[in-house]
């Protein structure tokens, strides 16, 4: 893992900051640690951060309120800390533009692991993927354009449209798979690299998401379709072009 990768830690909690801190530095990363929203905020004004690990359940400020506020300008990743069991605190941490969640108590480890597979995804479409010396950067379909290289969606107006991780990785399973009905297993291996949890509802979530800045009608969507007993399918066709291409 690059060295240069920063992580900021966010939990109100010393002893964990403290000692995710030192797990994730021994393991090549660059930490630095918030107890609350201030210091978050003046981290990201003092640092380039690759990405956020963030408390859901903070004095002040909660985390839900600090990743809604940062997904008005930012993109940076962010894997969200939720109390065990609480479904509905993950749910509502996706809506507010979370890339992943992760319950207490947990193993250093898997959050370990969900940083290399969020940061490796991030990565991955920043570059673009090469496949025997091309590049496919662009998606168009009914007047929208993807830049996978860039991560940002065009509206047909031409507006860029903010999309959380979560929902850029979900679109980009869709545009490559147009036509096709995919389950939550599926999108979610294709999205997000994980199995699903038992009663996950995770793209649901983001599906959701999607069709609110997407669709002209969420109610009645006419690109992401819901399939019934199957899943969604991404209704329309997909025009792919390289690098060069306008």
């Amino acid at each position: 893992m690059n060295t240069s990768q920063h992580i900021l830690i966010v939990d109100d909690d010393k002893e964990i900051r403290d000692l995710l801190a030192r797990f994730l530095d021994k393991h090549g990363l660059r930490v630095t640690t918030a107890a609350e929203g201030r210091e978050m905020k003046q981290a990201l004004a003092d640092w380039n951060i690759d990405l956020i690990v963030l408390d859901l359940m903070m004095p002040g400020e909660d985390g839900l309120t600090l990743c809604r506020n940062l997904r008005a300008d930012s993109n940076i990743p962010v894997i969200m800390l939720t109390a065990m069991g609480e479904e509905t605190d993950r749910i509502i941490g996706l809506e507010m533009g979370a890339d992943d969640y992760l319950a207490k108590p947990f193993n250093p480890r898997e959050l370990l692991a969900r940083i290399k597979a969020v940061l490796r995804r991030t990565a991955d479409h920043r570059g673009g993927r090469e496949e025997g010396g091309s590049q496919t950067v662009h998606f168009r379909f009914s007047g929208w354009m993807l830049d996978v290289a860039k991560r940002e969606l065009f509206s047909p107006s031409g507006a860029l449209v903010t999309l959380s991780g979560g929902e850029f990785e979900l679109l980009h399973a869709f545009v490559t798979h147009p036509g096709r009905v995919l389950n939550r297993d599926q999108l979610l291996d294709l999205a997000r690299g994980r199995e699903a949890q038992p009663f996950d509802r995770s793209i649901d979530v983001q599906v959701s998401r999607l069709r609110r800045k997407m669709e002209d009608d969420p109610k009645a969507p006419s690109l992401i379709k819901t399939v019934r007993s199957g899943g969604y399918m991404f209704a329309t066709d997909v025009n792919q072009g390289g690098e060069g291409e306008t």
